[in-house]
């Protein structure tokens, strides 16, 4: 049995069939974990979403800020798609509604204890461990399966920047999908700046990478992650970033999690969209 970790697919599904058949991927013994963003800016995110959901309990899956957004247009037929979206088809297609239904069930984080591993999106700030970002992202969930289309409609936004014990609840479930599926940079502090999408030498002070600061909380904890083009594969005895770009022009990327000794495996991907979206 292997588990493969998989960064973001961006509806490259040609993409990640190949990078199955390059895995030898066998449903009956291997499992896959997708660190979110499966959807937008490539060309079949329908087909994605079909062959993931079909692997049924075989694939784990976070949401991502794209997936989120998928989600939004789901619910809210009337919201307008964004320049660069690619999510026509989906929203057009016979099984849209069991698709939407599907992808609510979703959680935004994944903590395996036994294996003290973190799978989410984006990032968290120093301030939380592994156990307070799940309990948080608990919290995202159930009110996106109890009122799906009011969350969303509030989900939106930058604010606030920062965590407090006595936020309302909109802006504490906006801050925690922020900092799941949106975060790059932000201070010891925990301030984060969402705008920054900058490769992380080129962060403006006192912002750096969300994972650079000392005495992070989750340190301890090996965190898998994508969201993060600009910074593409890193692999540390605690990180794994896996957004290598795919529908950039970079290439899609999986590795065995359970293998210290094993290569990620890249399969190029053609340039779908340019460079400088979100």
């Amino acid at each position: 049995m292997a588990r493969y970790a998989i960064g973001d697919i961006q509806g490259c599904h040609d993409e990640l069939r190949e990078l199955l058949r390059l895995l030898k991927f066998k449903p009956d013994r291997d499992e896959l974990l997708f660190a979110g963003d499966l959807v937008n800016r490539g060309p079949d995110s329908l087909g994605v979403l079909r062959l993931v959901r079909a692997l049924g309990a075989n694939a784990t899956v976070v949401l991502g800020n794209h997936d989120l957004h998928l989600l939004a247009h789901c619910v809210d037929p009337d919201r307008p798609l964004r320049a660069g979206d690619t999510l026509q088809q989906v929203l057009e297609s016979r099984d849209c509604d069991t698709i939407t239904e599907w992808l609510i069930q979703q959680p935004l984080a994944v903590h395996d204890v036994r294996r003290n591993e973190l799978l989410l999106h984006a990032g968290l700030v120093p301030q939380w461990t592994a156990t307070e970002a799940v309990a948080a992202a608990a919290e995202v969930s159930l009110a996106l399966r109890t009122d799906p289309k009011g969350f969303l409609s509030r989900m939106y936004g930058n604010e606030p920047t920062r965590w407090r014990d006595d936020l309302d609840r909109d802006a504490r479930l906006r801050f925690t999908v922020n900092m799941l599926t949106r975060l790059r940079f932000c201070t010891a502090q925990g301030e984060v700046a969402l705008k920054l999408k900058c490769a992380p030498a080129d962060a403006p002070a006192p912002y750096a990478p969300w994972f650079s600061h000392a005495g992070r909380a989750a340190a301890g904890t090996r965190i898998v992650f994508g969201h993060w083009s600009a910074l593409g594969y890193l692999r540390t005895d605690t990180l794994l970033c896996l957004d290598t770009g795919c529908v950039w022009g970079g290439a899609l990327t999986a590795l065995d999690l359970d293998d210290p000794e094993a290569a990620p495996v890249r399969l190029p991907c053609p340039a779908y969209q340019a460079i400088g979206a979100d």
